[in-house]
């Protein structure tokens, strides 16, 4: 299948599912959904160019395997922990008091523009996965290696604030257990390194050099559009000056030690 064939299929399919859940937020009354639809939208993508890109299968398989387990796993964790038996996130809230009208076409235009971000992101996964060089390369090993720990960090960080937030008499405080004490978003930052890792493992194949623009896109929206800008509003709406003092005190992004 050739490339502009395959980002009109991912497309098309990023773009169904999003319109499906967008129909499914009415009645939950939840737009939250629409990040397990990010998530989910980006394994479907990884899956559909293991399967029909064409290059070597094991690297295929390889690149394939490694969206999809972060995909769903990020998807089903999302759904889980944030969205089904939850209220709608503070930052959802918002976008609907700054809408105020027309909020279905609002946010179905919102929908879509995480499907069409999807398939930008997407990109290392479509250069690897057509890559036809017969062996595996180091850089592509490394790659591997770096997504591999990066889970495990990730993991570990919503682990950790899973079990706080379980705790008795923790509503309206600040989680700075294991890692969380080292970085007010290690969740975070584990998830962009998954897209550095992603971005190595294809920089290799031809044309690679296009995925570097998946880190550096998953950058800039967590450091000043969706991520940590308005998780932090929220932070700071629910707990005030406690939340102040942690920001005071405690990394933004890169774990490190907390200052005195």
């Amino acid at each position: 299948m050739t490339i502009p064939a395959l980002l009109l299929w991912g497309t098309a399919g990023t773009a169904a599912l999003m319109f499906i859940l967008w129909l499914i937020h009415f009645p939950m009354r939840n737009a939250a959904i629409v990040d397990f639809g990010w998530a989910a939208g980006l394994a479907l993508l990884g899956g559909f160019y293991a399967i029909f890109a064409g290059g070597l299968p094991l690297r295929a398989a390889l690149i394939g395997g490694m969206s999809v387990v972060w995909g769903l796993r990020l998807a089903f964790h999302l759904l889980f922990d944030r969205i089904v038996g939850h209220p709608e996130e503070g930052r959802y809230q918002e976008l609907r008091r700054e809408w105020k009208t027309n909020l279905g076409a609002k946010f179905l235009a919102f929908y879509l523009f995480q499907g069409l971000l999807d398939v930008a992101l997407s990109a290392p996964f479509l250069l690897a996965a057509r890559n036809p060089a017969p062996e595996l390369s180091s850089v592509e090993i490394a790659a591997a290696v770096l997504w591999l720990a990066a889970v495990f960090g990730e993991t570990l960080a919503d682990r950790q604030l899973a079990a706080f937030k379980a705790r008795p008499g923790t509503k309206g405080r600040t989680c700075q257990d294991g890692l969380w004490r080292y970085s007010r978003h290690p969740n975070y930052f584990f998830e962009w390194l998954i897209w550095v890792a992603f971005a190595l493992f294809a920089v290799t194949s031809p044309y690679g050099y296009i995925g570097l623009i998946s880190p550096v896109l998953i950058l800039y929206f967590l450091m000043r559009v969706t991520g940590i800008p308005a998780t932090e509003a929220q932070a700071l709406r629910s707990r005030g000056d406690q939340y102040r003092e942690y920001q005071r005190t405690t990394s933004a992004f890169i774990p490190w030690f907390p200052k005195a």
